[in-house]
C-alpha cells in the first residue's frame, strides 16, 4: 500500500531506537536497513550458528526476522506514545534459506487504529541472486498510550 503516512514525524528514529533495544536481534546479528512509513527491511548475514543441520538458515531464525520486519513496518505508522506486539502470523517456508544473507521485508497492507495487517517476505541472497524463501501475513496490535521504552 503506497502513500501511507506516519502519525509521528520522528517515526524512523523511534523505530531504530526500538530495534536497537531488541536483544534477540543483536544476538543473531540482524540489522535494520530500511524504514519508511509502512515498510521495513531487515538483513541478516550468514553465520553457522544460525543454521539447521543442512547448513540452511533455520526456519525459526528466518521467521524471527520476518516477524520483526512486520512489527516495525506497522510500528512506523503508530502514534509516538504507542507500542507494538504481534497478534498472529502465518508464515510459509517456500525454499531452503541457503545463502550469504537473509533479507526480510514487510509492507503494511491494511493499517488500522488497533490492528494492522502486513504482507511479509524473506529472500536468501547467494552470489547476488535473491530467492524467495518465506511468504507470510501478519497481524499486529497498536498498544495506545503505552510507550515502547
Amino acid at each position: 500500500m503506497d502513500g501511507l503516512t506516519a502519525r509521528d514525524r520522528n517515526f524512523a528514529a523511534r523505530v531504530r531506537d526500538s530495534f536497537d533495544r531488541q536483544n534477540a536481534m543483536r544476538l543473531i546479528g540482524a540489522r535494520l536497513t530500511k524504514i519508511e512509513p509502512g515498510y521495513c527491511e531487515i538483513e541478516l548475514p550468514y553465520r553457522d550458528e544460525l543454521t539447521q543441520q543442512h547448513k540452511f538458515f533455520h526456519g525459526g531464525i528466518t521467521t524471527m526476522i520476518a516477524d520483526s520486519a512486520a512489527g516495525y513496518a506497522a510500528y512506523s505508522l503508530f502514534p509516538a506514545d504507542a507500542s507494538v506486539l504481534t497478534v498472529e502470523f502465518k508464515m510459509s517456508l517456500l525454499a531452503p534459506a541457503a545463502g550469504e544473507m537473509l533479507i526480510a521485508s514487510a509492507r503494511v497492507v491494511k493499517p488500522g487504529r488497533t490492528l494492522t495487517l502486513c504482507d511479509v517476505e524473506a529472500h536468501a541472497v547467494q552470489d547476488g541472486k535473491k530467492t524467495l524463501v518465506l511468504k507470510g501475513l501478519e497481524t499486529l496490535i497498536c498498544l495506545h498510550n503505552k510507550a515502547d521504552r
